[in-house]
């Protein structure tokens, strides 16, 4: 969580409040990190740290575009921010589908 917190932070984006959630509650299977936060303006965010070998393709981009309409669920609000934290190779087409529907692409590329 520290390496999430300190990669926003670089971004000027900070939390009052920051909680990671078991993927399973969310009923995915998938090896990401999740965490909703409330921002400083009371707003929630949902964040997703992505670290993996294999491309993320469009079905992968479809999966977390799903995955936030069920924190939204989960967390009884809407949130309104989301963020993805990706240390893997993206596909072209992935990227543009996450960018059309609002999520905040920060790559990291060690």
């Amino acid at each position: 969580m520290k390496s999430v917190v300190e990669r926003l932070a670089k971004a000027n984006i900070i939390f009052k409040s920051l909680r990671p959630i078991a993927p399973q509650e969310l009923g995915n299977k998938k090896q990401i990190e999740i965490y909703i936060g409330t921002q400083l303006n009371s707003y929630y965010a949902l964040i997703l740290s992505i670290e993996r070998k294999s491309r993320i393709v469009r079905k992968d981009a479809n999966d977390y575009i799903a995955l936030h309409q069920q924190a939204q669920i989960y967390n009884d609000s809407k949130i309104y921010k989301k963020y993805i934290l990706i240390n893997a190779p993206l596909c072209s087409k992935a990227k543009a589908i996450l960018a059309e529907e609002g999520w905040r692409l920060f790559e990291i590329n060690n």
